[in-house]
């Protein structure tokens, strides 16, 4: 499948999911086992599946055919261009393309002077008024081209003004810009653009990423160390007639090198094959010599060769248009589509099918213990009453005087309940001050203030380290206390199952662990842009006042992450005691109008009894369509992708599967 037809095939199951979730949930408050746990994990369950997107970065150096591939790929279907991709005209600045349901189709562009003021990008997207909007007709492809085409407007500019918004360097003049005869030079007129289009692929959750070259991605540090990371695939162009050229291999090495196990995520493209159909060679000679570059370009990126891909965009979209199978296949644009598919669909689907059992293990688990708890009073119900049979009135006038006291003691017990919970939520509030606003930003005070130091800056990597050692401290400490509030709860919860009978459980504790492998990823997206590239850029105090703030935007994001993991977790064990609490004070209540109406009536103890079997079967029934519910939430994502994905069910993922892997 190519990767137009596998997402929707995945756009297609998130619905049906979401379906499904929503009915399952309306199950749960029918029967009031939705508790606030329960809720807080579909409420999440379901936000993850419909909010979910698939960022696809495609970054090159000018002048290798990006936007004609982006064309080639997703708009082929509007048979003519979309993004500006002619001679002379070419995406200038980072540009977004996305679908959100409650902006209507438009283009918005942020004016590059917002650069000279200190707010991030994140910021920005805030202030819908500041961005320029053209609005969009998704019916009339030609509209939509003209469109498109501002992103690829200039300003000429003094060199002076080009320096301050990041685009001239006194120091590295082999970077800049040429200077016209009036002295001025070509700039971005636009700092960045959002495109909100209705297209199949964006309205599943697609994001794509166009990015400029070289000295544009440089000048926008917001763009190199927070959007192109977290790409769920990054596509690197290359033109097959240059191979990798110095300013490719910058790009390459400052921006996308991958590290460690994240090599997978990475993809090239040697693009414009077309250019190596020599009519004078045979088509082996060819094949040779495109091969010959595919091995060599593996070997400088230090990648292995079955992720560099070679295709020509210009012919895959024209045969596209014209409807030319035999164009198409020479053109390789099947093989990349086919490597988009398997890859970054193959891995999403992997990390939702882990979040799917998982969610629906969990769910099930605390479902179940309330539906436990029911069946447990009643068969305690139903023991007493069978030892009322024979009894005198005065008998069951004792056992509801016993209950009736019962009832006062376990009122009573609530201070002392209510006193467990107020320690366990001081010990939880010095965790969440841990992961706060004001410690993340006490922590970058020292890191901030080595970038903000005027001229070359020698000792910013050492002040990136111990910053971030220091963050990992900061999480690692917040695990301790995780695991001291959860050791409590524990003991805690075991004490009042013994004195009330009930079968609380400590949830499963937070795993912050993985946020400190975040933490990695960001710190080493920071340090490869320390190159010696960025030298000059770094040693103006603006353009490291972005830097620092392009960080602290990231690293919230991660802080809020494991806030909000913390959150549900204390949400659980909150939840738990509520509902037991609740099912025990109902219990109370059943007992006492049970020995009222037997108090009335001769035949009410036979008739009770009856009436709590029949309880204890519905409870079965409902255990047994509880089951089948989560079920078959699990199983409709498994056969949703079983032509491709052959992991077993309930598989636990805890790396992700290869990202690209086509010989």
């Amino acid at each position: 499948m190519s990767f137009n037809e596998q997402f929707d095939e995945h756009g297609a199951w998130r619905r049906q999911f979401a379906l499904r979730l929503k009915l399952l949930s309306e199950w749960l408050k029918d029967h009031e086992l939705l508790d606030a746990g329960v809720e807080e994990r579909l409420r999440r369950l379901e936000t993850q599946m419909r909010s979910d997107k698939v960022m696809v970065a495609f970054v090159a150096e000018f002048s290798r055919g990006k936007s004609e591939l982006i064309n080639a790929i997703f708009f082929a279907g509007y048979r003519r261009r979309i993004m500006p991709a002619s001679a002379g005209r070419t995406t200038m600045c980072p540009t977004e393309l996305g679908y959100d349901s409650d902006v209507p189709p438009c283009l918005r562009l942020l004016p590059i002077e917002t650069r000279l003021q200190p707010q991030p990008l994140m910021e920005w997207r805030g202030a819908p008024e500041k961005w320029t909007r053209v609005d969009l007709d998704v019916n009339d492809p030609s509209q939509l081209a003209q469109a498109f085409e501002k992103v690829s407007e200039v300003l000429h500019v003094p060199k002076e003004e080009a320096a301050a918004l990041g685009f001239w360097h006194e120091d590295s003049p082999e970077d800049n810009p040429l200077v016209d005869a009036e002295g001025r030079v070509e700039i971005p007129r636009w700092r960045h653009a959002l495109i909100n289009i209705a297209h199949p692929l964006l309205k599943q959750g697609l994001v794509i990423l166009d990015t400029p070259g070289l000295n544009a991605i440089g000048a926008e540090p917001e763009l190199t160390v927070n959007l192109i990371p977290q790409a769920h695939a990054a596509v690197f162009i290359l033109g097959a007639d240059t191979g990798v050229t110095r300013s490719d291999l910058s790009i390459w090495r400052e921006h996308l090198a991958p590290a460690g196990d994240n090599v997978d995520s990475r993809l090239v493209v040697l693009n414009k094959i077309d250019t190596l159909w020599d009519q004078l060679s045979t088509g082996e000679q060819v094949q040779a010599q495109i091969e010959r570059q595919r091995v060599t370009s593996a070997e400088i990126l230090g990648l292995p060769p079955e992720q560099v891909i070679p295709v020509s965009a210009q012919k895959g979209l024209l045969a596209k248009v014209k409807g030319d199978a035999e164009l198409l296949e020479a053109s390789q644009l099947p093989l990349l589509e086919l490597a988009l598919a398997e890859g970054v669909m193959g891995r999403r689907q992997k990390i939702l099918r882990a979040a799917v059992a998982t969610g629906m293990d969990e769910l099930r688990v605390e479902a179940e213990r309330a539906i436990g708890v029911r069946r447990r009073d009643l068969a305690e119900q139903t023991l007493e009453l069978r030892g009322l049979r024979g009894k005198n009135m005065a008998v069951i006038k004792h056992m509801r005087s016993r209950i009736e006291q019962e009832q006062r003691d376990f009122d009573v017990s609530g201070a002392r309940i209510h006193a467990v919970r107020s320690v366990h939520t001081r010990l939880l509030r010095e965790v969440f001050t841990l992961l706060g606003t004001g410690t993340l930003k006490r922590e970058l005070a020292e890191l901030t203030e080595a970038l903000r130091q005027p001229g070359i800056k020698l000792g910013v990597r050492k002040a990136y380290a111990a910053t971030f050692e220091r963050l990992r401290l900061g999480l690692q400490k917040a695990q301790a206390s995780s695991a001291e509030i959860h050791s409590m709860l524990t003991g805690t919860f075991r004490q009042l199952n013994a004195e009330y009978g009930f079968t609380l459980q400590a949830p499963r504790e937070p795993d912050l662990a993985r946020y400190e492998r975040d933490l990695d990823l960001v710190e080493r997206s920071h340090t490869q842009y320390m190159g010696m590239g960025n030298t000059f850029r770094l040693a103006q105090p603006e353009f490291a006042d972005r830097l620092v703030r392009a960080l602290a935007t990231r690293l919230r994001v991660v802080y809020e992450s494991a806030l909000g993991e913390l959150e549900l977790w204390n949400k659980s064990a909150a939840a738990q005691l509520d509902a037991q609490l609740r099912e025990r004070r109902r219990n109370f209540t059943r007992r006492i109008e049970a020995i009222e109406r037997i108090q009335q009536a001769a035949s009410g103890l036979d008739d009770r009894i009856a009436e709590i079997g029949l309880q204890e079967e519905a409870l079965e029934a409902m255990n047994v369509k509880l089951i089948d519910l989560t079920d078959q939430l699990i199983e409709t994502h498994e056969v949703a992708n079983e032509p491709h994905e052959s992991t077993e069910r309930h598989e636990a993922v805890t790396e992700p599967a290869p990202l690209f892997n086509i010989a």
